[in-house]
């Protein structure tokens, strides 16, 4: 829990009242638009805390053994919680907790640039027909890493050669006869 956070508890009657003293003051100044966007903005972020309690919940239910295991692998329990620096895992096992929930594409962290918030990423080309899945993976990777691990901003994905070629029918290897 980081330090801001564990030194300022929440008073939720208060921050209930500035909430619609902030609504009830973009009303009187007369743009309407403005109004119908901040009580939008509130009702979608209460939608998403009442969306990450309920998960929270019901994980903690379903899994009384390994409780901590389930919150911090859930998409929307971990987006929560790293959005407020609580997450207790590193950036490194949160991105390696996100390519793990899209290990169908075989994601390899190649290098993190920290500045550019760049993550190069290393793929096995596609094998059987020979159609490349290289968007898929990046897409995949993009969106699971959205939710653990917010601070990659952009996903470069290098493609590797498959394993060891096949031999043609009717071929023998280099060296074989």
């Amino acid at each position: 829990m980081s330090a801001a956070t564990a030194a300022t508890p929440v008073n939720a009657e208060q921050t209930g009242r500035r909430v619609e003293e902030v609504l009830e003051r973009l009303t009187a100044s007369g743009d309407p638009a403005a109004a119908a966007a901040a009580e939008e903005l509130v009702r979608s972020l209460m939608d998403f805390y009442g969306a990450g309690l309920a998960r929270i919940l019901h994980l903690l239910t379903s899994a009384p053994d390994r409780p901590a295991a389930r919150l911090l692998g859930d998409e929307l329990v971990a987006s929560l919680l790293v959005l407020h620096d609580l997450h207790p895992e590193d950036r490194d096992a949160r991105i390696a907790r996100a390519l793990d929930s899209v290990r169908e594409h075989a994601l390899e962290v190649v290098d993190f640039d920290e500045r550019s918030g760049t993550l190069s990423l290393r793929a096995q080309e596609a094998g059987g027909c020979g159609c490349g899945s290289g968007g898929d993976a990046r897409q995949a990777a993009e969106a699971a890493l959205a939710c653990f691990a917010p601070e990659v901003r952009a996903v470069d994905v290098q493609t590797a050669p498959a394993g060891p070629t096949l031999l043609q029918i009717g071929t023998a290897p280099t060296g074989a006869r």
